[in-house]
């Protein structure tokens, strides 16, 4: 390396070997998983449990708190939050980052297993582990006015989720909607009375009439058989026939005593596209899938699928949509960002064949970072695609100051002669620079090591953003240092081209010769430039708004909505389809699809809560934003009785991921959970006043009424009955019995065994229910019990076995951290909150300030980083200071332009603002390892001139490209490219402020700096 022979012996094979790996990280990226996020491993596992119906503190007391007393016993948990409601509950478990979530997930599993033997009979559980898996990558809503719902549901579950099983990369399809059959058994009383025959009777006849055994084996005739006992029911017809009865008195069959008929399974979920009832159904895809070829394969097979007449099939989302967009953002970023180099290397140099070098090497450097990628084992998501366009800007800098040096020292002529120094001098320009293009490249670096160690959600996105920028920079290194002298000596012909530097001296020359000269008399002057700076820098860095993540448009959003609690299923639906007429109106708004009774982030399931995912128009005109405040002030207005909780999906999906899907989050402690109730109302009216906060609640839910039926056991005595026979037979009536299932073609209906219409009673009748006494006589209900109505109790929450209630409101506009400050000062308030009360913040505030605090941690660690790698390059600890001050003064610029642009102060803004010290000391690395190499031939003042006019070229054209090549992610040119909005406008900023710091501002300051040290010795 230290000869310049190294590159004419291997120049062959330098080359031969970067188009090697060029071509295989072409093909790398035909294979690398694609999906919308980073393939993390959320810490957060789910449980939901299911003990029947219940009160809502019996369900905490007998079924929740022993799973959370279980769970607490399993390694690695580290928060509990549960919510308990009418017979179901769910509790979220956070594990720390880092940990191996399948081996925490079995763990939690065979907790709960273990407890399960403690909990009311029947309880079962559901263990899910929450990453971006388990929500749909696409969903498709069929329709027909010719199918019944049973033979609609049928054909999604019997012909499209066969067909698409197959699909590598796909893990499951759900699902939603239509009917499910079953036959329906409806016993009449009085008949079964006057037979008498039991309602378990008929339940016992209809199974033991329905039976397939095998029974055994039999050998004849030198073959063993099968003895299979086979009497089953086949239909309808068949069932009505069964002997109920065959006594002495005589017999009786099953159309005797009830009506039996063709019906659907209850169920208390309603789902419904555009307005119309629907079958949904949702593709997920593992883990380890690539969502974009999922998604192509599940088109290409539904293409080719013969419909039935009558059926139509709609698209509603396809999370591929915004990851080819996003990569398609990208793409068109580094094609305008390479042409823009060229360029700016067109107008500094004036040669094609230098820049055809730049436009060789930095797509080759690129296509070998997807190949370490693909080593690595990552994806193509909006990180990884966004570190690459980010990158784009710092490889074209390598590449533009190894050329330029070169084209100095080559095209220059040589002493006492006309003649160039021509191709003789390309491989020593390159040793030469090869020291200032390792520390500078060591500069940019290592600010990616201590963002290796964020953990949390920031630590997970940015991992892979980091990951993708440092290949790209290594790649990078190692192409300018070997390859780009090789094709210069190939391409460029110096006999023919001349630096134009050589020959003329140039406008920017004069001016900055100029100024600097002015400045170094009147160093003063500087506060002229610095003192404006610093003070509109702190006053951006009050003012600039505070966010988690970077605002996308994604043309699309979920609204959560919530009727009065109790509201049964129809008028819940009737509620909402006011809101569903005012989607209709909307003329941004292209399709949607509506969850009753669920929704898409599996929340607990309540007859007066579900969500809308509203897909907009690809051309609409208003931002997505504009739209949700829209929606939701006019459903405010003309839908008062609906609450909605808007949020686009990323910001959703990560709320979910993350337990936190509201900004604002304020969680009320106490040992009284009634007094927790009042004091949220309260807390709730509070924030309602505050200017932007919208979205309010108070956090407590009711579970809706109940009719309690209160039995009196003296007057079940009298009747000679149990309280239990007398539960039992209210049960049986209401949710009949499962007595035996029907085996069909291609699957198997069950019998349900009820009592008439029972799903149409009112109370009076149900006070009226017959029930047979074990003597046979019949009483009604109301003769051995009471039937009260009580008002509905509030869902229990609590937090690490705590009481909690949690208030939540969302932002309409300006940042976080302005509007929790207003939160905390309504709190402050004397009187709000009563004695044995108190309160924390969580929410996605809470997430920000842990973001924040791991990102300052990590500014702070770049810069001792920085700080050492100048130490090791120049010994001098006042070059070092001041190289760095340079960095941090830049950083004034990143403020300003974020609160010009009303872009939010975020995680990707900070860590724009982290890599603007490492940007910034790279800049100053080239100037200053020019100063100190000219300080061995002249004079320290003549010394800062110069190499501050040497570098004026360079350090102009790398600015002008790397602004360039950013600037269309920094307008947040294309779909998705809004996540890498305010990490491009920090860096551009920076580099803006950087620019005349590095060629003014840091030489001036060395000098003044040296005058004073030569005048104290």
């Amino acid at each position: 390396m230290n000869s310049p022979s190294f590159f004419e012996r291997h120049a062959r094979t330098l080359v031969l070997f970067a188009i090697a790996l060029a071509t295989a990280g072409l093909f790398s990226a035909t294979s690398l998983p694609v999906g919308l996020f980073p393939q993390v491993s959320f810490p957060r596992i789910v449980v939901d449990l299911d003990a029947g119906d219940r009160p809502a503190d019996q369900t905490a007391l007998l079924v929740t708190r022993p799973v959370e007393e279980a769970i607490r016993t399993v390694p690695g948990v580290i928060a509990l939050r549960s919510e308990s409601t009418r017979g179901s509950s769910q509790v979220s478990i956070d594990f720390g980052w880092g940990r191996d979530m399948t081996a925490a997930t079995l763990l939690v599993d065979s907790a709960i297993a273990r407890a399960l033997t403690t909990l009311p009979a029947g309880t079962t559980y559901n263990v899910r582990r929450m990453d971006p898996t388990v929500f749909p990558i696409v969903s498709y809503a069929l329709h027909s006015d010719r199918l019944s719902p049973v033979e609609l549901r049928d054909f999604a579950a019997y012909r499209v989720v066969p067909l698409l099983a197959s699909v590598p990369g796909l893990a499951r399809v759900d699902v939603q909607g239509g009917e499910t059959a079953e036959v329906q058994v409806e016993v009449d009383p009085r008949r079964l009375a006057a037979h008498g025959v039991t309602l378990d009777d008929v339940v016992a006849a209809i199974s033991g009439a329905n039976t397939l055994q095998a029974v055994g084996h039999v050998q004849d005739k030198s073959k063993l058989y099968l003895v299979v006992t086979d009497h089953s029911l086949h239909g309808v017809d068949t069932l009505r026939k069964t002997i109920v009865r065959n006594d002495g008195g005589g017999w009786a069959k099953l159309d005797d005593v009830a009506s039996v008929h063709d019906g659907y399974v209850p169920q208390w979920v309603k789902v419904a596209e555009d307005g119309r009832p629907a079958v949904l159904f949702n593709v997920y895809e593992q883990p380890d899938g690539n969502a974009v070829d999922v998604a192509a394969q599940v088109r290409q097979r539904l293409a080719g699928l013969a419909l039935p007449p009558g059926v139509t099939l709609k698209n509603w989302y396809d999370q591929s949509e915004l990851v080819l967009e996003s990569a398609a953002s990208v793409r068109d970023a580094v094609i305008i960002g390479l042409l823009l180099a060229g360029v700016v290397l067109w107008l500094f140099l004036r040669s094609m064949r230098v820049m055809l070098v730049a436009l060789v090497v930095v797509p080759a450097t690129l296509a070998i970072t997807v190949l370490l990628l693909r080593a690595m084992g990552m994806s193509f998501n909006i990180m990884t695609l966004g570190g690459i366009a980010a990158a784009v800007g710092l490889v074209i800098d390598d590449v533009i100051v190894m050329i330029e040096h070169i084209a100095r020292r080559a095209g220059a002529t040589r002493e006492g002669s006309n003649e160039v120094v021509g191709a003789s001098g390309i491989f020593p320009a390159a040793r030469e620079f090869f020291a200032p293009l390792s520390g500078s490249s060591m500069a940019t670096l290592i600010v990616f090591v201590p963002l290796g160690f964020l953990d949390g959600v920031t630590g997970a996105f940015s991992k892979a953003l980091s990951i993708t920028m440092a290949c790209a920079l290594i790649v990078s290194w190692l192409m300018t240092a070997l390859l780009v002298p090789v094709l210069a000596r190939r391409f460029i012909d110096f006999t023919k081209w001349q630096d134009p530097g050589e020959r003329e001296g140039g406008r920017l020359k004069q001016v900055h010769g100029w100024l600097y000269d002015g400045l170094s008399k009147r160093p003063y002057l500087l506060a002229l430039f610095m003192l404006p700076l610093l003070g509109a820098g702190y006053l951006a860095y009050q003012k600039v708004p505070t966010g988690f993540m970077p605002e996308v448009d994604e043309s699309g959003f979920v609204m959560d909505y919530y009727t009065a609690p109790g509201t049964s299923l129809p008028e819940s639906a009737r509620q909402i389809s006011e809101v569903e007429s005012i989607l209709r109106k909307t003329p941004e708004v292209d399709t949607f699809s509506r969850r009753l009774g669920t929704g898409l982030g599996g929340d607990l399931g309540q007859s007066y809560h579900g969500d809308f995912f509203v897909k907009l128009k690809a051309d609409h005109k208003r931002p997505t934003a504009d739209v949700m405040n829209d929606v939701r002030d006019r459903i405010e207005s003309d839908v008062p009785g609906v609450q909605i909780e808007l949020a686009q999906l990323m910001e959703d999906l990560i709320g979910d991921l993350t337990a936190v899907p509201q900004p604002i989050e304020v969680k009320l402690y106490g040992v009284d959970p009634t007094v927790l109730d009042s004091q949220a109302e309260r807390v709730a009216q509070a924030l309602s006043s505050i200017p932007n906060v919208v979205e309010i609640k108070s956090g407590v839910r009711l579970a809706g009424d109940a009719l309690d039926v209160r039995i009196d056991t003296e007057k079940t005595a009298l009747e000679g009955v149990t309280a239990a026979a007398v539960s039992q037979a209210v049960d049986a009536a209401l949710n009949g019995v499962i007595a035996t299932t029907l085996p069909q073609i291609t699957k198997s209906v069950g019998v349900r065994v009820s009592m008439p219409g029972a799903r149409q009673w009112r109370v009076p009748q149900l006070e009226e229910l017959p029930i047979r006494a074990p003597d046979g006589h019949l009483f009604p209900l109301s003769r051995v019990a009471t039937v009260v109505p009580v008002a509905g109790q509030p869902q229990i929450t609590r937090e690490d076995l705590q009481p909690m209630v949690a208030v939540t409101a969302r932002i309409d506009s300006g940042g976080i951290g302005a509007a929790v400050a207003k939160v905390q000062a309504a709190l402050a308030k004397p009187g709000l909150l009563d004695a044995g009360v108190r309160y924390e913040l969580g929410g996605l505030y809470q997430q920000q300030q842990v973001a924040f605090a791991g990102l300052s941690k990590v500014f702070a660690a770049a810069l001792v980083a920085e700080f050492i790698l100048l130490m090791v390059l120049y010994g001098r600890v006042r070059l070092s200071l001041i190289a760095i001050g340079g960095s941090l003064f830049s950083a004034t610029g990143v403020f300003i332009a974020l609160w010009l642009s009303g872009v939010d102060l975020n995680i990707t803004a900070m860590m724009g603002l982290t890599m603007i010290v490492g940007i910034g000391t790279e800049m100053a690395i080239f100037s200053i390892s020019e100063y100190v190499s000219l300080c061995r031939t002249m004079p320290e003042h003549e010394a800062l001139r110069a190499a501050s006019q040497d570098r004026l070229r360079p350090i102009t054209m790398t600015t002008l490209a790397a602004i360039l090549t950013l600037l269309p992610l920094a307008l947040a040119i294309g779909r998705g490219s809004g996540i890498q909005q305010p990490l491009a406008i920090a860096i551009v900023a920076g580099l803006l402020v950087q620019y005349p710091t590095v060629l003014l501002v840091m030489p001036v300051v060395i000098g003044l700096t040296n005058r004073k040290s030569r005048k104290a010795t």
